[in-house]
């Protein structure tokens, strides 16, 4: 994304009024401005050690890309003492040995514990000969729109840069690459750039409620966080399992709306569903009788309006359980259907 140039305009008077030569005033925006700025380089000091530079080679369909090279850099933040920290899973997508750098000037290759791409979070971890620099992990359940937000990256390579903005929104959905809605994103203004994904976003108090991950290109401050609240449970469900494991129907489907007078014909209480475009051979929808050319409008007792509503159905609970679908065929008839969801493969 190219850098937006931008024009700061100072707004005042200049004419003089009798009190003129009155005694300046020492509180007021100045004042606040001190206190504001105190905060941030705060923050800054706590957290800053804490933020590493990512750097990767990726791999050239059976080939590595030349050494010395990086393909790709991001940001990352240390959580343990003992090495593990979290980055977007973009940033080591199809890499191999990633390259970790501290604020000090520390270097080390790290090695990938897990990633979960539905999340865009990727965990990694480096053998330090004593212990690192954590973050404090913060809670993002608590976020009040308007409040202090601190990015501290590495945008195009400039290590240990800061941003500062406010919390914009919560409770955002952002499509990950995977193609799931990753639920109560953060919307910040703090700027980010290529190179910050993977950093932390931080609260006043040096907090980590976010981990940095994309922006709208061509839009100004309008940039998104996973909340760290996510984070702490990918991060657990990483360590315990090595992955992120969710249910699998063995679909592939598109939300559509549905016909008007199959939705009063029908007394549906939603206006789309999802069209079943291809169906896996002996997949649990297949074993369900699920076709292509069907419409699902209910899984497991829950309207289905769209493909998202069955991603945040299919969770990990859900395995081997029997699940009932509702299917409109030909528009014309509805059907009862019963799968197992398996594991979704890796």
């Amino acid at each position: 994304m190219s850098r937006n140039d931008f024009e700061i305009g100072f707004l005042g008077s200049s004419a003089i009024s009798e009190g003129a030569n009155e005694a300046p005033r020492t509180g007021g925006d100045g004042h606040l401005l001190d206190v504001y700025s105190q905060t941030v380089v705060n923050v800054v000091k706590e957290v800053g050690p804490s933020v590493v530079h990512v750097r990767v080679q990726q791999k050239d369909g059976e080939h590595t890309q030349s050494k010395g090279k990086p393909e790709g850099s991001g940001s990352g933040l240390i959580i343990t003492p003992d090495g593990y920290i979290v980055t977007n899973s973009h940033v080591v997508e199809n890499a191999i040995a990633p390259q970790i750098s501290l604020p000090d000037g520390s270097s080390f290759q790290a090695e990938i514990v897990g990633q979960d791409r539905a999340t865009d979070l990727s965990l990694l971890r480096v053998s330090p000969a004593g212990n690192l620099p954590a973050a404090r992990l913060g809670d993002s359940d608590q976020l009040q729109v308007g409040q202090i937000a601190i990015a501290i990256g590495n945008p195009y390579g400039f290590q240990n840069t800061v941003t500062a903005g406010v919390i914009s929104a919560v409770g955002r959905s952002l499509r990950s690459r995977a193609g799931r809605l990753i639920d109560d994103v953060i919307q910040t203004d703090a700027a980010l750039n290529p190179g910050n994904s993977g950093g932390p976003l931080v609260d006043s108090d040096g907090r980590v409620i976010g981990i940095n991950t994309a922006i709208i290109q061509y839009a100004q401050g309008i940039c998104f966080a996973i909340p760290v609240n996510t984070v702490r449970w990918v991060v657990t469900t990483l360590l315990r399992e090595g992955k992120v494991t969710r249910g699998f129907l063995g679909i592939g489907g598109q939300t559509v709306p549905l016909p008007a007078r199959v939705v009063r014909h029908f007394t549906l209480p939603q206006e789309s569903g999802v069209y079943v475009v291809q169906v896996m051979k002996g997949s649990p929808a297949d074993n369900a009788g699920v076709k292509e050319g069907d419409v699902i409008i209910s899984l497991a007792d829950q309207t289905v309006a769209s493909v998202d509503d069955i991603h945040k159905l299919l969770t990990k609970e859900r395995i081997g359980k029997e699940l009932g679908i509702v299917l409109l065929r030909d528009w014309t008839q509805t059907l009862h259907a019963y799968a197992m969801p398996d594991r979704s493969p890796d």
